[in-house]
């Protein structure tokens, strides 16, 4: 039953009740009050793979987070986006107290996601006494999270791991337990943050002037730190160069600050202000001063007592690769809540006598966004499950599905018109908050560069290829076509590496970027055709293969001179069996 008033245009001689049911307003159920792990096949089908025997055990919990997350999650989720974090700098009698007043929506979603989440302790726990891995329900959790709020993930799981992990290497005992009590509830607890970007250098972390100076077994940390998320956290991992250590990044080391002293003081962190944000409003981000802050230092100490062995920088970045895989995440959850927007609106949208989604050319870019977003769901997830782990994988998933986000969204917005573009509809928000995920972590040039590192240091472009024919040689047989031409294209990447390797040094960095990018298609492809054997042996279907098929032909196959016009349509005569196999709902 509808909840509006009927008003007098409704009633005008070229309207009508059958022009009214277009705009009427109960049509348009988007994403939010479904259950989310009902409502998406290609996550149930992961499930499956990855849980094997334990999938029985984790389905139910799955589903009861599948309500949760498209329910009171997501809305709490727009409503922290209409009201923001705000800064209490000083209290009534003028003494700076720098703190974070979080919006009751933002505290409700945080509780009901910390008290349920599938990587807290005793869930883990749980699991495994059950023998179950609990590792594919947490990567499931993130992109359920990320679906409806990237913004919370990163204010519940910035630098946890590298907080608790480092902590427990080098602080001292007494700084380790209290560490151990703040993240009782998990590293995705939202007690940490990562403290690097400073005015003088954003990525070049080489030029910051952060500094700390020895004090006992602590250090004493002065500095400003010009964009920090979580601010409103307790225990923070920032760079800083000891006294004494060279002024480039061998000089640099990680330090732990906790918002308390070791005497229960308040210790010397001061919040100057919040960000004003373009979008992820519901962590707040910060420019931040240390004023002789108790510090201490993650590295082991140097025999030459400046603070830290040189690789402090190095160590920090090793555990880097995790971060860029949840922002890889991240990007995922805007694509995949970005063509759930679009499957629903059009579904419901009329226009020319036909719903908009039997439209030819909405078809395809609706089969268009299905494909995209099911390639990086299979990198994202064989970025977390795969094993061994690859060295160049974090940086070429982030590359692909931080910028998949932005343009997903962005056609949402555009699949809903003029809709699209107003607050009111889910879509705008989305696009608001993806775009910050090609930042975060590390933009596109720098994910290159570590890109070449991994190559030119470790040779990790032959494990990486020989991942890549492992999933060929997975692959389903009856589509040898398919399989044929990402066989082929794995070879001719093994040419271009080589190539690469011997060109002059500023024409192989300018190069990069087209590299890294042929990289993450193949690896894409190999992944889709991997997941069609997957599906045939447990199925007997064939959906993936198709999926494969579309990604395959869009992104390895030579166009020819009539640029695919003549391609076989596989995308509009099987167009129904891509959207049900992405999204089940009204």
């Amino acid at each position: 039953m509808a909840s509006y008033l009927i008003e007098s245009f409704d009633r005008l001689p070229f309207g009508g009740a059958e022009k009214a049911r277009r705009y009427a307003t109960e049509r348009y159920r988007g994403a939010v009050g479904r259950n989310w792990y009902d409502c998406d096949p290609t996550l149930r089908f992961l499930m499956r793979r990855h849980l094997g025997e334990g999938f029985g055990w984790a389905e139910p919990r799955l589903r009861e987070m599948g309500a949760l997350m498209g329910g009171p999650i997501a809305e709490r989720a727009e409503e922290t986006d209409r009201n923001p974090p705000r800064l209490e700098k000083y209290d009534r009698w003028g003494r700076d107290i720098s703190q974070v007043v979080m919006p009751p929506s933002f505290e409700a979603a945080r509780r009901d996601i910390v008290a349920t989440s599938f990587t807290r302790p005793d869930f883990v726990a749980e699991a495994e006494r059950g023998g179950v891995d609990p590792a594919p329900m947490g990567v499931a959790w993130s992109y359920l999270l990320d679906q409806a709020d990237i913004g919370m993930a990163c204010a519940l799981g910035t630098g946890g791991d590298m907080v608790v992990g480092l902590a427990e290497l080098f602080a001292p005992d007494d700084v380790k337990a209290r560490v151990r009590e703040l993240f009782a509830a998990g590293e995705m607890s939202g007690e940490a943050a990562q403290m690097l970007t400073e005015r003088s250098g954003g990525s070049d972390l080489g030029a910051l002037e952060s500094t700390a100076s020895r004090e006992g077994d602590a250090w004493r940390l002065n500095g400003f730190k010009w964009f920090a998320s979580n601010a409103g956290g307790s225990a923070f991992v920032v760079l800083a160069k000891p006294e004494g250590a060279v002024d480039g990044v061998r000089g640099i080391a990680p330090f732990l600050v906790l918002r308390e002293r070791r005497d229960g003081s308040r210790n010397g962190v001061r919040i100057r202000r919040l960000k004003d944000k373009l979008g992820t409003r519901s962590v707040a981000s910060a420019e931040i001063e240390f004023t002789d802050a108790e510090a201490f230092l993650l590295a082991p100490a140097s025999s030459a007592g400046e603070g830290g062995d040189g690789r402090g920088l190095a160590r920090m970045m090793e555990l880097t690769n995790g971060a860029r895989l949840g922002i890889s995440m991240m990007g995922l959850g805007c694509a995949r809540r970005a063509l759930v927007e679009s499957l629903c609106y059009t579904r419901a949208r009329e226009a020319f006598g036909a719903p908009l989604g039997a439209q030819p050319l909405m078809r395809r870019k609706l089969a268009e966004l299905i494909v995209e977003t099911e390639a990086v769901q299979a990198l994202v997830f064989d970025g977390y499950l795969g094993r061994p782990r690859l060295r160049l994988g974090a940086a070429l998933i982030k590359l692909r599905a931080a910028r998949l986000g932005v343009t997903a969204a962005s056609d949402a917005i555009e699949i809903h018109g003029g809709n699209g573009y107003i607050e009111q509809w889910p879509v705008a928000r989305i696009l608001r908050d993806a775009q910050v995920n090609p930042i975060w972590e590390g933009g596109d040039n720098i994910l290159c560069l570590d890109v070449r590192r991994a190559i030119e240091r470790q040779d990790a472009h032959e494990p990486f290829l020989e991942r890549l024919s492992q999933a060929v040689e997975r692959s389903p047989g009856g589509d040898d076509e398919t399989a044929a031409l990402v066989g082929q294209s794995i070879g001719h990447l093994r040419e271009a590496i080589q190539k690469w390797r011997g060109l002059d040094r500023t024409v192989a960095e300018a190069r990069l970027y087209p590299l890294a990018q042929y990289m993450a298609d193949v690896y894409a492809a190999a992944l889709l055709l991997e997941q069609a054997g997957w599906e045939r042996a447990d199925s007997g279907e064939d959906r993936k293969a198709l999926v494969a098929r579309l990604y395959a032909r869009s992104h390895l196959a030579d166009p020819g001179p009539l640029r695919g016009i003549d391609d076989p349509a596989d995308d509009l005569e099987r167009f129904e069996d891509l959207a049900d196999g992405a999204f089940t709902g009204d």
